[in-house]
């Protein structure tokens, strides 16, 4: 009889003291506890939170805080549509713009407005107090290194995109999958 999880997992898991379906279920628990924990003051900063928080983090972080309206999608595993609309609330909002893409007349692009810049700032300054205070004295340094690596690698697998830069020219990357600002982008 196969073991659950199927051979290679369960082979590798032997002895263990996780199992892939704890593991799953605790990498999901972790984040839904994050979310309850840090979304609340988010929307309290710039009024919004959630996922739109997301797109805005992920704007903030983008050289020349813009990308393409389908890498944004790509990277928040969104559909076009459902980016639109939440790019329309985030226009409204007056913390976003849409701009025509310099190198492709069909694509768009999304920029940060000054005052989207401006709330973003102060909203990740809050943003990394909060996270500091919750998690600050739970991990050693060497371990969050090795936590980042970790989960680093479990995203690239479960979603590639998430980093997505198709555009070197608008985004000053070099490719998908490109570090922007240093940085491989997350959330």
């Amino acid at each position: 009889m196969q073991e659950r999880g199927g051979p290679a997992v369960a082979a590798r898991l032997r002895g263990s003291l996780a199992d892939p379906i704890t593991l799953v279920g605790l990498v999901f628990e972790s984040a839904a506890g994050l979310r309850r924990a840090l979304s609340p003051t988010l929307g309290q900063e710039i009024g919004v939170g959630g996922q739109a928080f997301e797109l805005l983090i992920r704007l903030a972080r983008s050289d020349g805080q813009r990308l393409r309206m389908t890498d944004l999608a790509a990277q928040a595993g969104l559909t076009p549509s459902g980016l639109s609309r939440a790019v329309d609330r985030l226009v409204t909002l007056g913390l976003v713009v849409r701009e025509s893409c310099p190198n492709d007349r069909r694509g768009t692009n999304v920029r940060l407005t000054e005052l989207g810049a401006a709330a973003m700032g102060g909203a990740l300054e809050r943003h990394c107090r909060e996270v500091d205070a919750l998690l600050a004295d739970l991990f050693s340094p060497a371990e969050w290194t090795q936590l980042a690596s970790l989960l680093r690698r479990l995203r690239d697998r479960v979603h590639p995109d998430a980093t997505l830069v198709s555009d070197a020219d608008h985004a000053g990357a070099a490719g998908p999958g490109a570090e922007v600002n240093g940085e491989r982008p997350t959330h």
